[in-house]
């Protein structure tokens, strides 16, 4: 079911609206898309419409009159565990250029791994044209687990993407493999000249961080700057300042231990590995994060918003030191797979429980 509505999504029914308790008071939570099936991404449009990933491989389009219709022509997902249609982004230029960007696990001779597809979408929506592949992480891994996945453009037209380690724990520290790392390629495909990690011989060109566990949440702050939360093991999730060339530690070092009990590495400290801004023990499972730029709720600019698979809430983080200063619960918040922000300052959530994106927009 797509609830009616027009306006930029304004949901025609009282019954339908939610409200959550925060430090804000009451807030309103509208469901916007129902009936969705394992979402995992979302993105905007110009002019108020939608795109909407589902894991199994479907990518939806929303309009801003609520028309909801699949999109054809879109890559072929290998779906299994955590991997299939994962990603989506709308390029900055996107009046110009119509390009969207998918992160999706693909079928590769010893396993799977994630890419990244380049596409034109039709100006009604409906059909994704011109599809190119521009990345894809070498030899990939056997196993369903920890594909990562975000995507985020940089200032500079560039895009950061996300990789989970596979399950292999040690690829995450290894330079010739794409596990465990945050890659950054240019918007046609292939390595910036000046990536770290170009010259460097037996490293693959495209790797900008390494030493990652699965960073299911990426974001640039006002500054521009790329951070990421990623899973930890029973304990030890991190929220990640991203830096050129860092080493981020996995499974080096860990605030967390093995789901066994057992000690992860040689501790949660070591010199040359960088040190989390943030981490959670016990784990949320985090997956999808925003920062907030504070246009509805200026008190909340630059805050973190991260939506737990774990504990059906969406952690607001803030300060220096970064802290978790408030849970946002309530009926919507079962299992949020990603949050954003929308044009008008709302913030957007994905609940795989629910199978519904909501927003949520100040009480009247």
């Amino acid at each position: 079911m797509l609830i009616s509505c027009a306006l930029a999504f304004l949901v025609s029914s009282v019954a339908d609206a939610q409200s959550v308790q925060t430090s804000q008071g009451h807030i309103k939570v509208d469901a916007v898309v129902e009936d969705l099936e394992n979402p995992w991404g979302f993105a905007f449009l110009p002019g108020g419409a939608l795109l909407i990933t589902e894991r199994a491989g479907q990518l939806w389009h929303v309009s801003d009159e609520g028309v909801k219709t699949p999109v054809t022509g879109s890559p072929k997902a290998h779906v299994q565990g955590q991997g299939g249609l994962l990603d989506v982004i709308v390029a900055r230029n996107f009046e110009r250029s119509r390009e969207v960007f998918l992160s999706l696990a693909v079928s590769q001779a010893r396993g799977a791994g994630t890419a990244v597809y380049r596409g034109v979408l039709s100006k009604d929506g409906a059909q994704l044209n011109k599809v190119t592949k521009i990345f894809e992480m070498a030899a990939g891994s056997q196993g369903g687990r920890h594909f990562g996945s975000r995507i985020v453009e940089a200032r500079d037209g560039t895009l950061f993407v996300t990789i989970g380690e596979r399950g292999d724990r040690p690829a995450a520290q290894d330079l010739s493999r794409h596990e465990g790392s945050v890659v950054r390629i240019a918007r046609s495909g292939g390595a910036p000249s000046d990536n770290p990690f170009q010259q460097q011989t037996g490293a693959l060109p495209e790797i900008w961080s390494y030493g990652h566990r699965n960073p299911q949440g990426a974001a640039l702050d006002e500054e521009g700057r790329l951070w990421v939360v990623e899973h930890g093991a029973k304990g030890g999730d991190e929220i990640n300042l991203i830096r050129k060339g860092a080493n981020f530690g996995w499974p080096v070092i860990s605030y967390g231990r093995h789901y066994s009990g057992a000690k992860i590495g040689e501790g949660s400290a070591k010199e040359g590995l960088e040190q989390p801004a943030f981490y959670w023990d016990p784990s949320i499972a985090p997956s999808g994060m925003m920062i907030y730029s504070g246009k509805l709720w200026p008190a909340w600019r630059g805050h973190f918003f991260v939506g737990s698979l774990k504990l059906d809430h969406i952690s607001r983080l803030s300060g220096t030191p970064m802290q978790e200063v408030e849970k946002i619960r309530g009926a919507s918040t079962g299992r949020v797979r990603d949050v954003r922000e929308g044009p008008n300052g709302g913030i957007w959530f994905l609940s795989v429980e629910r199978g519904t994106l909501f927003r949520m927009m100040p009480a009247k």
